[in-house]
């Protein structure tokens, strides 16, 4: 009894040390605060969003969801399905284990399970008849979707199934209520309208294990995925398919297998499923299981991924109403679903040479939408995940190695060539500039940057000289160049960092070559010939050959890096402040409008990445209460609790970190300058971590009307800029906002006041 109360007592002293030296117990401390009830994952999956809908860890390489069928949607012939669902399907055909998210291009959903009975079918249903082949009508009343699970009752098997999710497995528990010839299909051959198997393989290892891979070609030209699936009951027999045929014996080698794993539901009506996976080996999956989901419990490894939900939500935490708080934490939510890992638990991956690099020191990333994420999602994550933006530059380093250049889009291992310029330089540059390279990653970086940079393809000959690209000899001449202006810029301030100064103003001269295509008698940038003429006829409304996924109206402000300059050459700021009125009141009318081109304010168009730093631009100019209007007008339009709240396609993550930056008030116009433009902050209160410190930022009087920022006071003084610096954010404090519901005459008004 002594002994009881004198460790009790010991114990409570030990408690109230704790919370004097801390403020707080360190139980308290370690918990985060349950932020995942406001996260709505069906947000964006109807019309253009194209989220990911199903189960996932943050940055996961596992993304187990429903797959369904794609369906001829208007004109768009199934572009809504890019992820593999979208909410106004009635049906599901299985649960694949890979999906993209807000992309314009589809691919992935590999290795497809079916909780299937009754007659074994092979190949997947047709559109509204479930009859026809696997898959089943479900009922959207059953339908579950939380950050880690996912779950939905099939109504054609009457089977509840629930997901969750580990980083590289994906665990699924199978009820059946129908137990007739109970079986598993797994289908190695199920494929979306971009990709198809160009070799795949099943082998029973023993009665409750199989493994295999898939090899295909898409979007990601030589995709290989390697597999273990392990089942909580044994088999009582196991069919394998080449194809459509039956195949007897316990492997199967072919472009499109499949097996039937039959199982006693009388007995085991529930059934659990773990599989994992592996871009290196068969071997490496199944140690993936064995690292990241040794037990059966599913509740448990449910539990876990809402924590790990948990933890990437309160980096940033935010007050607010309700609804603010449902889009603001979805809109986190999407921010961490790319880039996904790349490697094995044990550090094993492929490179872009198909090579396997084993024991790596540092996680291994893919899926880089980098044309898209270059301008927010990246520059959030040097805010709020700094040790990982470490690995994501190594990851584009280690490419750089591998391939000779840094990638556009690399995705699953394979380069897709997709988008313009080269994108990878913004975010390298940002990195370094923010001091989150490696060390040792600093003199590779700069040569991977410079070498890219001086690469003689993609228009990059003209540049090098430095020239203008012609028109006539490149398609979307207009939309590079701007992007390589873009990138150079950042090169320039790298290069002067590292004091090499010839560099320095080679590539602050490159960054300048986007004057060379302003046409003063247009008054936007035009492509331009050869032989030095203009392209013509030119329609600033007309989407075509000269700009990418946008017209000459929305490339006409493509100069984050040079805001005063492009306000010179516009005229003055009286010029370019009318202007940019005359882009967000015009008529939203366009000429050959790609389907990206949405999210409409005038030619303003949200729903593609070109525009999103343009509301900012007003700060430039000296009017923020412009700035203010416009972000909060596109906040209240195009971010929203319904379905389709996201007006286009959320692009791996930049239409979320958009709205995460503005919503606290600032955004990263020039991505790599660690400048932060202020806006219009729509929270009562936001508490941002980054690293061991923590911004605390607050708004007086904040509301609907009162949207306009009066002055800021910053670590207790009044701080007068229309900006606020990365170092300011990151090293810790406070700032509060006062807002009111008329434009402030003295905030951000002055020269001196302006962002640099």
């Amino acid at each position: 009894m002594i002994k009881t109360k004198i460790t009790t007592l010991l114990a409570a002293v030990t408690l109230i040390s704790t919370v004097t030296a801390t403020g707080v117990s360190a139980q308290a401390q370690q918990k985060p605060l349950p932020l995942t009830q406001y996260v709505n994952p069906f947000i964006g999956s109807v019309g253009h969003g194209h989220v990911f809908v199903g189960a996932n860890v943050p940055t996961g390489a596992v993304q187990l969801g429903p797959s369904q069928i794609m369906q001829d949607w208007d004109e768009f012939n199934g572009w809504d399905w890019c992820s593999g669902y979208n909410y106004i399907s009635k049906e599901i055909l299985g649960f694949s284990h890979t999906h993209l998210s807000g992309t314009g291009i589809g691919d992935l959903n590999d290795v497809l399970v079916v909780p299937a009975n009754g007659e074994v079918q092979l190949s997947p249903a047709k559109f509204n008849n479930m009859a026809s082949g696997y898959g089943s009508f479900f009922s959207k009343d059953t339908e579950v979707a939380k950050p880690g699970y996912y779950s939905a009752y099939l109504d054609k098997y009457k089977v509840k199934a629930e997901l969750t999710a580990t980083e590289r497995v994906g665990f699924h528990h199978y009820h059946y209520d129908k137990t007739d010839n109970a079986h598993l299909l797994v289908d190695l051959d199920f494929t979306m309208l971009w990709d198809k198997t160009v070799a795949s393989s099943i082998t029973q290892v023993n009665d409750s294990t199989f493994v295999g891979y898939r090899y295909s070609t898409g979007w990601s030209k030589d995709q290989r995925i390697f597999f273990a699936m392990v089942l909580s009951v044994p088999v009582t027999r196991a069919q394998l398919y080449n194809g459509l045929d039956p195949v007897t014996g316990k492997v199967v080698t072919g472009v499109g297998t499949k097996a039937a794993l039959f199982f006693d539901a009388v007995k085991n009506p529930d059934i659990r499923v773990k599989v994992g996976i592996s871009p290196v080996s068969t071997e490496n999956a199944l140690a993936n299981i064995k690292a990241e989901a040794p037990k059966w419990n599913f509740e448990t490894v449910k539990a876990a991924a809402d924590l790990s939900w948990n933890k990437a939500l309160n980096k940033i935490v935010f007050e607010a109403d309700q609804s603010a708080k449902t889009v603001f934490y979805t809109a986190l939510y999407h921010t961490y679903f790319s880039p996904g890992i790349f490697n094995d638990h044990n550090g094993d991956y492929r490179g872009t040479d198909k090579k396997v690099y084993t024991n790596q020191k540092f996680t291994n990333y893919t899926t880089f939408s980098l044309w898209d994420t270059y301008r927010a999602l990246n520059p959030l994550m040097t805010i709020i995940e700094p040790a990982k933006v470490k690995d994501m530059v190594h990851s584009l380093l280690a490419i750089f190695q591998q391939q000779g250049k840094l990638p556009l889009w690399p995705l699953q291992g394979s380069e897709t060539f997709c988008m313009v310029g080269y994108p990878s330089i913004p975010v390298i540059t940002d990195a370094y500039l923010k001091g989150l390279l490696y060390p040792a990653d600093v003199e590779l970086a700069y040569k991977a940057i410079r070498t890219t940079a001086m690469m003689p393809e993609m228009g990059i000959e003209y540049v090098k000289k430095p020239a203008y690209i012609p028109s006539d000899s490149m398609k979307e001449s207009v939309a590079w160049a701007l992007e390589y202006a873009i990138a150079d810029w950042g090169i320039s301030k790298m290069a002067a960092k590292l004091g090499k100064k010839e560099d320095a103003a080679y590539f602050a001269d490159r960054a300048k070559l986007y004057e060379k295509y302003y046409n003063a008698d247009e008054g936007h940038f035009v492509g331009k010939l050869a032989n030095g003429s203009w392209s013509m006829p030119f329609d600033p409304t007309d989407a075509k050959s000269n700009y990418t996924e946008g017209n000459g109206w929305q490339y006409t402000w493509l100069v984050p890096q040079d805001p005063y300059g492009l306000i010179k050459i516009n005229g003055g700021e009286q010029a370019f402040v009318s202007k940019l009125d005359h882009f967000f009141n015009m008529s939203s009318k366009m000429k050959n409008a790609p389907n990206d081109v949405t999210g409409l304010i005038g030619q303003y168009a949200h729903g593609n990445e070109p525009s999103h730093h343009v509301a900012y631009l007003y700060n430039f100019a000296g009017q923020p209460w412009r700035t203010a209007e416009v972000v909060r007008d596109v906040m209240n339009k195009f971010y929203t609790t319904e379905k389709d709240g996201i007006c286009g396609n959320e692009d791996a993550g930049q239409m979320s970190a958009w709205y995460v930056l503005s919503s606290m008030g600032f955004y990263s116009m020039n991505p790599m300058s660690g400048i932060y433009v202020i806006g219009s902050p729509l929270m009562d209160k936001a508490t941002i971590t980054s690293g061991t410190h923590k911004f605390t930022i607050s708004t007086e009087n904040q509301g609907k009307k009162n949207i306009y920022v009066q002055k800021i006071v910053m670590n207790g003084l009044p701080y007068t800029k229309s900006y606020i610096r990365h170092s300011d954010i990151v090293k810790g404090g406070t700032m509060t906002f006062y807002m009111g519901n008329k434009p402030s005459k003295t905030f951000g008004t002055s020269t001196a006041d302006r962002p640099l």
